[in-house]
């Protein structure tokens, strides 16, 4: 249920006259004495099953959801789906398929088509439940994670006596590199990218390093916002010992620390 709209998908094996059958089980859906959805909402989904041209049909309560629904799934089958004609789109909606069968795709399809028309529509200008700005987002990942300053970063880089490798990763695109110059000795690994090469588990494209869960990985960006996220994302895949360099490159740079205007 979705904003107090019963939903639901059902698949049958198909009937020699489905598109017939579909419209008798719509008209019993709401009205019949003892069903369930009698004076409630609903937006249902039936298709018949089989080989060869299927039928769908998707009622409701509400034309509007109907409406989306049937356009939903239109593109969902894209290809596949055509409505039958001179039919008078009100709470029900009825097509030929091109072979719904009893599959992963179609039924989670069908489900999503009817959770998301059975919810009501909102003020596009608002943020929908459960969404977090970027600022959260990347407060949350930053509290997972023992930043560094610059300097700190620079001593671990030449602190000898740490156990595991220490490796400075610059995930800034080829343009900011090229604008602003970069670290000597630092790995060049474009963001879009960083967690196939360093996922232990990757077997396309993952560094000859990279067979380790204990790398310490401090990824620098070129002001320290989008490293702290893809710092995170490292963590995500079990390399917990992953951080990043406060400020970025630009604070590295204003600290005198070395740079190489060159690429």
């Amino acid at each position: 249920m979705a904003d107090n709209t019963h939903y639901g998908v059902a698949l049958t094996l198909a009937k020699s006259d489905d598109a017939r059958f579909l419209r008798l089980v719509a008209s019993h859906l709401g009205s019949h004495p003892l069903g369930v959805l009698r004076d409630k909402a609903y937006l249902i989904a039936v298709a018949t099953t089989g080989a060869g041209d299927t039928s769908l049909l998707i009622c409701g309560t509400d034309p509007a959801k109907v409406q989306r629904a049937a356009l939903l799934a239109t593109s969902k089958f894209i290809g596949h789906i055509k409505p039958l004609p001179d039919q008078d789109v009100s709470v029900t909606w009825l097509a030929r398929v091109r072979g719904i069968a009893w599959n992963g795709y179609d039924e989670t399809a069908l489900w999503d088509v009817l959770h998301k028309c059975a919810q009501e529509l909102v003020d596009p200008s608002r943020p929908p439940p459960g969404s977090r700005s970027i600022n959260e987002i990347l407060a949350t990942a930053r509290t997972r994670l023992q930043r560094l300053l610059p300097r700190q970063a620079l001593v671990e880089l030449r602190d000898t006596d740490i156990k595991v490798p220490v490796l400075l990763v610059d995930i800034r695109p080829a343009a900011q590199r090229a604008k602003y110059g970069q670290i000597p000795g630092a790995m060049v690994i474009e963001r879009n990218v960083l967690e196939w090469r360093f996922d232990p588990r990757s077997l396309d494209g993952r560094l000859e390093i990279a067979t380790r869960y204990d790398l310490r990985v401090i990824v620098i960006c070129q002001e320290g916002y989008t490293s702290s996220l893809a710092a995170a994302a490292l963590q995500d895949i079990g390399l917990l010992n992953a951080t990043d360099v406060i400020g970025g490159f630009k604070a590295w740079k204003e600290e005198g620390f070395p740079v190489e205007l060159e690429p």
